[in-house]
């Protein structure tokens, strides 16, 4: 008896471990360089199916191959997203002081409020999972607390570290005058800045969140994920890094589902979406 109930079990845990294990790699996914790609790969797999269906032969066995040596290319396509994935797996927080994230984000909008206001030029990556070590060329170690005053001092006009990005985790600056890897794109308008290529890819290539500040408009813009959002308000810029800094990774915590969100911070949540749907 207890071998038919377990022949039944079995496969229902099996099929819900490999349904959740897909939706959070396509939600993962979604949004990244690679989600085409994803795509892509599921009109082959339907066109696999169908061509099975209807006895293409031919067909079917030309995909049947291109299977064969999916799993290779997939890996190739998707390195960044794969590196970044299980980056995320094994540096997870289980706490975080809310209170503390939400002072680091002060710090963070306050800064390009002020440089926006005197159109001082800003490069700024804020940390996450993956170590920016790797990515970044060179740089001058600071290992300071970082507050408005401390960044305005570096991004100041002629300053010695002044040319380059600042590298800043856990509300700590790490270090200044960072070379940043620049995008590889073709699409992007040929009047867009170093800067604002800079903040692209290194966010190509990281989790971290690039803040920029434009020297000549005073614009301020943040790059995520390969993603470059430009001409932000100041209120737009702290909702997006409250919902990367707080409401994600509160989302990503172990104990998140025995918690109810805060009002205050669904209603940040809600603005940051309306956010992204209307950029300006």
């Amino acid at each position: 008896m207890w071998e038919q109930i377990g022949s039944y079990w079995r496969p229902v845990v099996e099929i819900m471990i490999l349904a959740v294990a897909i939706y959070y790699a396509l939600m993962f996914v979604r949004g990244t360089r690679g989600w085409p790609v994803v795509i892509g790969f599921g009109a082959v797999v339907l066109l696999t199916y169908a061509t099975t269906l209807l006895g293409l032969e031919v067909l079917s066995h030309l995909l049947k191959t291109f299977f064969a040596f999916s799993a290779v290319v997939l890996l190739i396509i998707f390195q960044p997203e794969v590196r970044r994935l299980l980056a995320e797996l094994g540096n997870q927080r289980l706490f975080n002081t809310t209170q503390r994230e939400r002072q680091n984000i002060e710090v963070i909008v306050e800064t390009a409020e002020r440089l926006a206001d005197v159109r001082i030029g800003a490069l700024i990556a804020l940390e996450q999972s993956i170590s920016l070590s790797e990515a970044v060329e060179s740089g001058v170690p600071v290992n300071c607390t970082a507050t408005p005053e401390m960044l305005e001092t570096i991004f100041f006009p002629n300053n010695a570290v002044h040319d380059g990005g600042v590298i800043i985790d856990e509300g700590r600056i790490i270090k200044a005058a960072c070379i940043f890897p620049l995008t590889q794109r073709q699409d992007l308008q040929k009047s867009m800045g170093t800067r604002h290529r800079a903040a692209l890819g290194l966010s190509e290539e990281t989790d971290a969140v690039v803040v920029v500040v434009s020297e000549e408009t005073g614009a301020i813009s943040y790059a995520y994920k390969g993603v470059l959002k430009r001409g932000l308000t100041v209120e737009e810029l702290r909702s997006f890094l409250t919902s990367i800094f707080i409401i994600e990774k509160q989302s990503k915590s172990p104990f998140s589902w025995f918690k109810r969100k805060p009002r205050e911070e669904a209603s940040v949540e809600t603005a940051a979406a309306k956010s992204e749907a209307n950029p300006s």
